[in-house]
């Protein structure tokens, strides 16, 4: 059941990153459950791979099992949608939209799994996806029994960009029931269009990418003295959040190059693969971008990606 050294860069959105020792995709909970048990057996860490969006895999790879879930079952139930954790955002909000159910058209464009959105608490253009989860049925992957646990949507602490399975790390997301709302079809398709048109245009899409690098500064963390000048850059994504874009172009960083990763001209808050980046190449424009906008602002931004594996 399981593979040996299989190259992660073809599951990244980055398309970076060194082999796995071991690597798995389960098309059904039980599948999950018996990698699971091998992966206890081998005495070697595990991680679980969704879609591959803001993802940093290190260049030599990961030194464990990694599991990539393929369970995409969806289901309506009258305003509520059951979906398992492998499906895409964008088939997600497809079948919303079929369904004529509303709520999601904020993530049309948004790349990865239900899953991982979740883990993540991912959001854009005002909306997160915490607004339409009910409830999420995880496993405990530490415990050996590996027991399903089921929480409404206050046990998921959700904040931003965050649940308590990020800060967790030790559960993975098998199913999710999102609460919408009844809309009208072709309505839901068009709105979720418009997000996708904005993200064409807004984003590098062209290069390979793991969306936001860095998260977005809440004005409530910005020095005093800094606010009045920032003002008028300030937005809401929900609450009100100066963007990291702004600080890392007002920084002087657009542009910059290390290797063949690159800040993006067209949105600086993408780090793309212009050809042949590393995992190192990243990671050497991230301290680049921190550490000028530490000195221009005095503001130390916090990375919104994950690093997988070993580091350089």
């Amino acid at each position: 059941m399981l593979q040996r050294n299989v190259r992660l860069d073809q599951y990244a959105h980055w398309k970076i990153g060194g082999p796995a020792d071991y690597f798995c995709e389960p098309k059904n909970v039980e599948e999950l459950i018996s990698a699971l048990r091998e992966g206890r057996t081998l005495g070697i860490p595990i991680f679980i791979l969704g879609g591959g969006t803001n993802l940093l895999i290190s260049d030599q790879g990961f030194r464990g099992l990694v599991i990539r879930p393929l369970f995409e079952g969806i289901r309506c139930d009258g305003t509520q949608i059951i979906a398992e954790a492998g499906v895409s955002m964008e088939k997600l909000l497809t079948f919303a939209a079929a369904s004529g159910l509303s709520g999601l058209e904020w993530a049309g464009g948004l790349p990865g799994t239900l899953g991982g959105a979740i883990r993540g608490n991912a959001g854009a253009f005002g909306g997160e996806i915490k607004d339409s989860v009910h409830k999420v049925v995880s496993i405990d992957i530490e415990d050996h029994d590996f027991k399903m646990v089921k929480r409404e949507n206050t046990e998921c602490r959700f904040g931003y960009r965050t649940s308590i399975f990020k800060e967790k790390g030790n559960e993975v997301v098998i199913e999710a029931t999102l609460v919408l709302k009844a809309g009208e079809s072709d309505a839901i398709r068009l709105a979720g269009e418009s997000r996708i048109a904005y993200r064409k245009e807004r984003h590098p899409i062209e290069f390979p990418n793991a969306g936001s690098v860095f998260k977005n500064v809440p004005v409530t963390s910005i020095p005093t003295a800094l606010k009045e000048s920032l003002a008028k850059v300030i937005k809401q994504d929900p609450f009100p959040v100066v963007p990291a874009a702004y600080l890392i172009s007002e920084a002087g960083m657009k542009g910059s190059i290390a290797g063949g990763a690159k800040v993006s001209e067209k949105h600086p808050n993408f780090i793309v693969n212009t050809g042949g980046a590393t995992a190192a190449d990243i990671e050497t424009l991230i301290g680049m971008v921190k550490g000028k906008v530490k000195e221009k602002f005095g503001i130390m931004l916090e990375e919104e990606i994950m690093r997988v594996g070993e580091s350089r």
